[in-house]
């Protein structure tokens, strides 16, 4: 059974929401938004996408709130492409925020869509500065703003880490000035892309992977070559800024801004005009560091001459003072062992003397006790076979011999 109810066809429906829509918006309005993509096709006509995102919180990622797909048809975007890029000094690109002058329409299918009539550069230029200003009063809130400034450069500088596109014409330009140097620098390369939407991510991601091995390096180059403000706008991101002034190496930046100074680079401990600067720094630091060795060197040679030569004359001063010393304690032996030996001499006189008398005493003793003498006495040794009697018993009807004083006799025993 068909359904009576009150209809209407899809295609009324987009009639009437084309009408609505354009005849509210009739008029041709400035809006501002950030360019998400851009693509210019065979025919000509360059395609947007328009995204508006909410504001970045700390350490956050912006949020899209809005996006509308926009046209500059060709008729128009040869002139509106080279207006702005002489105005900006870069091309209309992806991540670029812009005030386009539009006319809304709605086709019945393929929706709303914005036709651009006009950009004005000059609020591309000053939502670079706002961006800047508002990165740089972020980072003074966090206290971070001198932290890497404050780090002390290792003395020499030689182990260093580059951020950069291997490809690069900075690259290679910091690549010959640093050979040409004559100094022996041992660099490490962590590609990066350092230009376009994508250039904020990449170096990020670099310096990631640098921290991660810091102990190998003493510093870390960031370096790209010159460009517009557009082209550099990168590096007045609050989040790569963060990561600079935070760094746990010292951080010099080579970043070739034609006038401005961006945030990456007030934040960075030693910034640069070019990567050829930031090579003919470091070769100069070089140079300075083999000036002072050479310095010391020399000072170290002339600190050792005169250590010798005091040296010297201490030894020789001690020298003649050992020899003085031993000729003095010479004389004093000399005279010592003159007195010990007169005390000897005479010690050994008065004990000669002492032993000659006892001699004497025990000669009187022995004299005095001679069987010689005891026989002039009137004694007489009787022995019997030749050995001395001392008892009577046994003597009877034997033989003896008596020693008188004056001849023997034998006698025979009753």
């Amino acid at each position: 059974m068909t359904s009576q109810r009150q209809h209407i066809t899809l295609t009324e429906l987009q009639h009437r929401i084309k009408a609505a829509v354009e005849g509210a918006l009739a008029l041709p309005l400035w809006v501002v938004a950030e360019v998400s993509e851009l693509k210019v096709n065979y025919s000509g006509h360059c395609y947007l996408e328009l995204i508006e995102k909410s504001e970045p919180t700390r350490g956050g990622t912006p949020i899209p709130r809005a996006q509308v797909r926009a046209v500059i048809w060709r008729s128009q975007w040869g002139m509106l492409s080279s207006y702005f890029q002489s105005q900006t000094g870069s091309a209309l690109a992806a991540g670029m925020k812009i005030m386009a002058k539009v006319v809304v329409s709605y086709h019945e299918l393929y929706g709303l869509s914005l036709q651009i009539t006009d950009i004005d550069p000059s609020y591309t230029l000053g939502e670079v500065e706002r961006q800047k200003q508002m990165t740089i009063a972020q980072l003074q809130r966090d206290g971070v703003w001198d932290m890497n400034r404050s780090l002390t450069l290792p003395r020499p500088l030689q182990r260093i880490a580059v951020v950069s596109s291997a490809a690069a014409a900075g690259y290679r330009d910091f690549c010959n000035e640093l050979r040409e140097g004559g100094y022996a620098f041992i660099t490490t390369l962590f590609d990066a892309v350092v230009q376009g939407s994508s250039a904020e991510d990449s170096i990020c991601a670099a310096l990631e992977q640098v921290a991660q091995q810091q102990e190998r390096f003493d510093a870390v180059v960031i370096i790209r070559g010159g460009g517009s403000a557009s082209d550099l706008s990168c590096f007045n991101s609050y989040r790569l800024c963060s990561y600079v002034a935070q760094f746990p190496l010292p951080v010099i930046t080579g970043i070739g801004h034609d006038k401005d100074t961006g945030v990456a680079d007030m934040v960075a401990h030693t910034p640069l005009k070019t990567p050829t600067a930031v090579a003919a720094w470091l070769t100069d630091g070089m140079a300075r560091e083999m000036a002072w060795l050479d310095e010391a060197a020399y000072r170290l040679a002339d600190m050792a001459v005169a250590a010798t030569q005091r040296a010297r004359v201490r030894v020789e001063r001690m020298a003649a003072d050992i020899e003085r010393e031993s000729l003095r304690y010479c004389d004093r032996g000399s005279a010592r062992l003159a007195m010990l030996r007169e005390q000897l001499v005479s010690a050994v006189g008065r004990g000669l003397e002492r032993q000659r008398a006892l001699l004497d005493r025990a000669a009187e003793v022995v004299e005095a006790r001679s069987p010689e003498k005891i026989l002039r006495l009137g004694f007489a040794v009787v022995r019997l076979d030749g050995r001395a009697v001392t008892s009577t018993e046994g003597l009877s009807g034997r033989e003896v011999d008596i020693q008188l004083a004056k001849g023997s006799i034998k006698a025979e025993i009753k």
